[in-house]
């Protein structure tokens, strides 16, 4: 199998790939097995570290906590030991083991011990069915709390997995909200299994690295915990391409020995000319991880031969302004190469990150990267907001770590809350998890974060939420521009707002953001309910028709049973979920008919009644997004149409013979309904019409004005060269029906040079 950019200048790399056979994999928490009454607990593997006992563990928390509180935590792994006892990883280690490694490394951010208290016990009532009760009578709230942030929904019905997936990430996202111990506890919990993944089938190691590289290693990224980030990203890496793994890994340390001499000679350079200038600097070389550089290689479609910046030097000194100093040295020492050099000092990243990137050309070319910041810097880009845990202040208090972190994770805040569909919630965290980011300004000068490839539309709504939806135009750097342009760092963005604006769905063809898509869709859904409440209750009228019934009062009991039954909270909730396809009408008529009292025959003179009764939903064409013209035939009023039924779309309209609709009412005939043209529709439709003609001066401006004679407007137009005689001019025009078309055919055809016309379809 081939992978884009992943080349080596040699093959002796690949022939060492086939020699080795180490895999440098790790893994997640495996399902819990006990073993079975009489026999052994399987044996541990080389996997499982032998060291995580509450022993090793107590020594990490004899540095920072007194005798008092590492008794507190004993008595939570008492309990979690007696809980987890007889429990064994899928590794035959026993389960406590887990929770104890977790611990260590919360221990390692020094968290305080309610949090170890926690991460010893946060599988006990997802595992095993501890209440939470239990857990406030013996631990307190606090670690309750924690712990139930920490469990996954196990216990409800959800209709996929994916589906209860996506509400376990949104209830530890809350939890996380209002503690961010909730989140470390986790990242740490995750990092263990990835340690230790092992144990598992390759299909569900794969799996879990995947979820891990699109949610947990983005949020330690933004959270700006870069060891964790940098580690986990190496360990997804591995587990989910471990020949890759193996092959880059060998590659780099053969590029190691390669490079010592130079590396050597810029390291003796730096150290001496930063002292000469009277500036005090720890200077350490540091490695690009080995998923860094297969990203960079796939990125720039290189081979390994061709990534030059493997290797660079990180420069750490006491204040801000040595930093600058030490840049200039820098720059004096080594030519600087031209737009390579970021400033995230002056304008950090969204997870707190500072520092200096520059890159020099160094001895014999080679590219070298440095990173210049001062202590505390360096502090918060290695550990993000467990630096404020370690290293906090008597006035930085809780509440303002919470702050700090809710302000770092606001957007997927407000993506939770505006999103009902989990997948669709997923998938917005996933591009808004995004590390890369764009810095622009707001008119009055302050700055706005956003990740790469976002547009105006994006701005608009990191603004605020009615900025967003009432947005009409924008201008960058004092141009007007479309709302689908996308923004560079340093752009100085002003939107244009209208009291009459509202987001249109086509913004979701260009929107980036998690936030902007979610506000978009839930403005949508608002204003369509009302549409499709209207339209649910026309399709049922129409099937209640076949059963010689008419549509039942608002105060009919009917409805509070059926909605009752259904699962629905209301009766216009049930005729919405009509009106966008999630219920069928015939369906829920069926209800009704049986027990209503207008209800006159039998099954079988209710057939006689219904060919008497049956009647078509009358479309107009601007009934909003409750009712759409189907783009592949373009129906005009005069057409001769049908309808069906899209699920979380309501009905989409097309021509009676237009083959797509033809081919989807063969397979699921019960999703079609009859319609017709009511007799005031819309007055603007779409059509598409090729025009052959003559290619002489002036023949596009005759066209175009006998389409505005003939009162019709041209939306959009295209030209191309059929021969070096003829050329076809692709028109949209506006029209009210399908006899408008033909008065726009016949101006047409009074331009000489016009040979034919075809209403394009499809």
């Amino acid at each position: 199998m081939g992978f884009p950019g992943l080349k080596f200048a040699s093959s002796g790399l690949l022939a060492a790939l086939k020699a080795s056979s180490r895999l440098a994999r790790r893994s997640p928490k495996p399902v819990a097995v006990a073993p079975a009454p009489g026999s052994a607990a399987p044996a541990p593997t080389e996997s499982e570290p032998a060291f995580a006992s509450m022993a090793h563990l107590q020594q990490s928390l004899e540095h920072y906590l007194d005798p008092k509180d590492i008794a507190r935590v004993r008595d939570a792994y008492r309990f979690a030991d007696q809980a987890h006892l007889g429990q064994f990883r899928s590794s035959g280690s026993p389960y406590i083991t887990h929770p104890i490694s977790v611990t260590e490394i919360c221990a390692g951010w020094k968290l305080d011990v309610d949090a170890l208290r926690a991460a010893l016990l946060h599988d006990v009532m997802e595992d095993q069915g501890i209440a939470k009760q239990e857990l406030i009578e013996k631990f307190g709230h606090e670690v309750a709390d924690l712990v139930d942030g920490l469990s996954k929904l196990d216990r409800l019905d959800f209709a996929t997995k994916a589906q209860q997936q996506a509400e376990s990430f949104r209830k530890m996202l809350l939890a996380m909200a209002r503690d961010i111990r909730v989140i470390l506890i986790k990242l740490a919990d995750r990092l263990h299994n990835m340690r230790t993944l092992d144990a598992v089938s390759p299909d569900k190691r794969r799996r879990i690295a995947r979820e891990t590289l699109d949610i947990y290693a983005p949020i330690a990224h933004r959270l700006g915990l870069n060891s964790l980030y940098r580690e986990l990203q190496d360990l997804c890496f591995a587990a989910m391409y471990p020949n890759r793994y193996n092959v880059l890994e060998k590659a780099v340390m053969a590029a190691r020995g390669n490079r010592r001499e130079v590396l050597g000679r810029i390291d003796e350079a730096v150290r001496g000319a930063l002292p000469a200038a009277g500036i005090e600097a720890d200077v350490s070389g540091r490695e690009k991880t080995i998923f860094g550089i297969y990203h960079k290689m796939v990125e720039k479609k290189t081979s390994f031969s061709n990534v030059l910046d493997i290797y660079g030097f990180r420069v750490i000194v006491h204040t801000r302004p040595e930093c600058y100093l030490a840049m200039g040295i820098l720059h004096q020492l080594y030519r600087p190469v031209p737009g390579k050099f970021k400033d995230y000092i002056a304008i950090p990243k969204v997870n707190g990150y500072q520092s200096l990137h520059t890159t020099l050309v160094g001895p014999f070319g080679t590219p070298i990267e440095f990173q210049i910041r001062t202590h505390d810097m360096h502090r918060v880009a290695e550990e993000g907001i467990a630096a404020h845990w370690l290293y906090k202040s008597d006035a930085e208090t809780l509440s303002d770590i919470k702050a700090r972190t809710r302000e770092s994770l606001r957007s997927l805040l407000d993506i939770q809350s505006q999103t009902g569909d989990p997948g669709e919630f997923i998938e917005n965290v996933k591009v808004d998890l995004f590390p890369d980011a764009v810095y622009v300004f707001t008119p009055k000068g302050k700055i706005v974060s956003l990740p790469r490839g976002a547009t105006t539309v994006d701005f608009a709504y990191s603004i605020h939420t009615d900025v967003g939806n009432k947005a009409v135009a924008c201008k960058v750097n004092g141009d007007s521009v479309p709302l689908k342009t996308e923004l560079s760092s340093g752009d100085t963005v002003d939107i244009i707002t209208a009291a009459d604006g509202q987001p249109s769905v086509q913004w979701l063809n260009f929107a980036r953001t998690g936030r902007a898509r979610s506000e978009i869709r839930h403005y949508l859904r608002n204003m369509q309910y009302g549409e499709s409440v209207e339209l649910g209750a026309r399709m049922l009228s129409q099937a209640l028709e076949s059963y010689g019934i008419s549509l039942p009062d608002a105060s009919d009991p009917m409805w509070e049973r059926l909605a009752k039954s259904s699962g629905a909270k209301s009766r216009d909730e049930i005729l919405a979920d009509i009106g966008i396809g999630k219920r069928m009408a015939a369906v829920v008529a069926r209800r009704f008919a049986p027990v209503h009292p207008l209800v006159a025959t039998t099954a079988a003179a209710a057939d006689e009644i219904a060919q008497a009764h049956s009647s078509s939903i009358r479309i107009q064409g601007n009934e909003g997004q409750a009712v759409q013209l189907a783009p592949c035939c373009g129906p005009l009023p005069g057409d001769t149409i049908i309808a069906g039924v899209r699920i979380g779309h309501g009905l989409v309209v097309h021509t009676s013979d237009c083959p797509i609709a033809q081919r989807a009412r063969n397979k699921e005939p019960e999703r079609w309904i009859d319609v017709v043209w009511d007799t005031e529709t819309a007055k603007h439709f779409s059509a598409r019409i090729d025009v052959t003609a003559h290619n002489e001066r002036g023949v596009l401006g005759r066209i175009a004005a006998e389409v505005a004679q003939a009162d019709s407007n041209i939306v959009h137009v295209t030209m191309q060269d059929d021969s070096t005689s003829t050329v076809v001019v692709n028109l949209t025009v506006q029209v009210d029906s399908r006899k408008h078309l033909a008065q726009v055919y016949r101006a047409i055809r009074r331009v000489p040079q016009v040979q034919k016309i075809v209403r394009v379809r499809g």
